[in-house]
């Protein structure tokens, strides 16, 4: 059964003018690793990633406050390169909350100035 989706629309270049020190607040460490191997596209991959975070808060009915912030929602790839949304502190146990067996399914794709990602959440 679907519980939630969530969709988000980025514009890109939102990112190129973020400092070292917000965007250390905002994104992990893997994230900020990951969009660096990309140098010409960093801030591309920064979009999809906070796209990702919004479409998960939007599918959960809920926004970032004081039980969930920034670094509770982040974005990984798998072996094959296909993106997975890790969850901790307050985004996780919103998540049980809701239903303990919860999962979550992602889809991030970006053209020209914009990136979206969309969230699908499905429980048994």
């Amino acid at each position: 059964m679907i519980i939630g989706i969530g969709i988000d629309l980025v514009e890109c270049g939102r990112f190129l003018d973020w400092s070292a020190f917000k965007k250390q607040r905002i994104f992990t460490k893997k994230e900020l690793e990951y969009a660096e191997n990309y140098n010409a596209n960093s801030e591309r991959h920064l979009a999809n990633f906070w796209a990702a975070r919004e479409a998960f808060l939007k599918a959960l009915g809920t926004g970032f406050g004081d039980d969930i912030g920034f670094s509770d929602v982040s974005v990984t790839h798998n072996d094959a390169g296909r993106p997975e949304l890790i969850l901790t502190g307050g985004a996780k146990a919103a998540l049980k909350a809701i239903a303990p067996d919860a999962k979550t399914f992602i889809s991030i794709t970006d053209q020209g100035d914009y990136c979206v990602a969309v969230v699908v959440i499905e429980s048994q």
